[in-house]
């Protein structure tokens, strides 16, 4: 896919990273990504890839911009109280890359609906804050054969990592799922939402530049994908770690539990 003169100038500076380049470019300009929550992983996760040039976005939220939001949603300022936040978040695209194309869902996905919305883009970026979604997202993630880059917050900590499960590595093993990391989600009750437990508002940058960096990795292709590995981030030590992680041939997507699902 050809860069336009002024593209050129805009993306100069991935044009001359030897890992990334030209054709790098082009395939970020091709890419259909679909992001899951315009909310505090949501809005760094938007804007770098929206700078970066991914060609098309794909925002569903069903939720508005309350006064709350802005201690990390930067993507919505004072101006967008009251708005949808896709409409919101696609007005801040806008402004930033008009070589992007944003498509707003402003509603929820869900179990019901989540494959076929998710047929439709080459990746899944989950930023989504409780688990029935994530759950619905990675599991059709699995069954419509897309990657999915997820994260998750909590009050001074962040996770992240790559679910490529309808592949195997190079070993022929299948690639685990997000099943073979979280069997379950947690009882209802037992882990606080944000608005009861809190969140650090940088720490949502932090994660949500992190979730760029691994989609837009693994549409340019080059580096090491969190395929097996989560991410954890400790913002009170600063400190990163790494927890490998495998497939559990009892899972219910592509182990033995399989008919079940």
């Amino acid at each position: 896919m050809a860069l336009a003169p002024d593209e050129i100038e805009r993306y100069a500076r991935h044009l001359v990273l030897a890992e990334v380049g030209g054709p790098g470019q082009a395939r970020i300009k091709a890419a259909r990504i679909l992001v899951v929550g315009a909310g505090g992983l949501g809005a760094p996760l938007i804007q770098y890839l929206a700078a970066a040039g991914i060609g098309t976005i794909g925002l569903v939220d069903d939720d508005t911009v309350s006064l709350s939001n802005l201690q990390r949603q930067v993507i919505h300022g004072t101006p967008d109280l009251g708005r949808p936040k896709v409409e919101s978040a696609a007005d801040a695209v806008a402004r930033l890359n008009p070589h992007v194309s944003v498509v707003p869902l402003p509603f929820r996905i869900d179990a019901d609906n989540a494959v076929d919305l998710i047929a439709g883009y080459d990746l899944v970026a989950d930023g989504s804050d409780n688990f029935a979604t994530r759950y619905a997202v990675s599991d059709a993630c699995f069954r419509a054969r897309r990657p999915l880059v997820t994260a998750a917050l909590g009050r001074f900590d962040g996770t992240l990592t790559t679910i490529r499960a309808h592949e195997t590595g190079p070993d022929g093993t299948p690639n685990p799922t997000y099943r073979c990391l979280f069997p379950n989600p947690p009882p209802p009750g037992s882990v606080p939402a944000c608005a009861e437990a809190g969140v650090l508002g940088a720490l949502a940058g932090v994660m949500g530049s992190l979730m760029a960096m691994e989609v837009i990795r693994a549409v340019a292709g080059f580096g090491e994908p969190l395929v097996g590995r989560l991410l954890m981030v400790d913002a009170r030590a600063m400190r990163f770690e790494t927890l490998s992680y495998g497939w559990d041939p009892e899972n219910p997507l592509s182990g033995s539990g399989a008919s079940a699902a």
